[in-house]
């Protein structure tokens, strides 16, 4: 490497693509993981599966679309952060070397669409576990929001 300080200094080759794909490669086997994404319709079904889950929950507790301003927004927010949460548990709990996909195993799609089935079940009930840990301050917190919007935005008083 030149050392750029000084203007000066002892010159290092550099090294060509290939030959960094190559050392890449080379070590391939404990560097490089190839990790699974939800994409598409699933992501969608995912976020659907919050949002639903949310209102329901929140109804249970009193709160409901008629008499809150910003309650669409919250359980959409919250729908994408839970899905969120699902989808990144997914990807670091599957991630796999190349020798994996070079050397299978038994029968790995099999065992692959039940690894990630569990996955997604796991995460998706912490997920709303954790969302009803937390739940039962949200109506509160609506209120105290709503409460403190400008005059122009909020709901008419009746």
């Amino acid at each position: 490497m030149t050392d750029l300080t000084s203007g000066g200094g002892a010159k290092k080759a550099v090294a060509s693509a290939a030959e960094v794909a190559s050392k890449i490669i080379d070590r391939a086997d404990r560097d490089v993981a190839l990790v699974v994404q939800l994409v598409g319709e699933s992501q969608y079904l995912l976020v659907r599966h919050f949002e639903t889950f949310i209102e329901g929950e929140l109804a249970r507790r009193g709160v409901v679309y008629g008499d809150h301003l910003l309650l669409r927004p919250l359980v959409e927010t919250h729908g994408r952060e839970l899905a969120e949460f699902v989808l990144s548990g997914v990807a670091i709990h599957h991630r796999f070397g190349l020798s994996a996909l070079e050397k299978p195993e038994g029968d790995p799609l099999r065992l692959l669409r039940s690894d990630l089935w569990d996955s997604i079940r796991s995460h998706t009930e912490d997920a709303e576990r954790h969302f009803v840990s937390e739940a039962g301050g949200l109506p509160k917190i609506i209120t105290e929001v709503e409460q403190n919007l400008p005059k122009m935005v909020r709901r008419p008083t009746e």
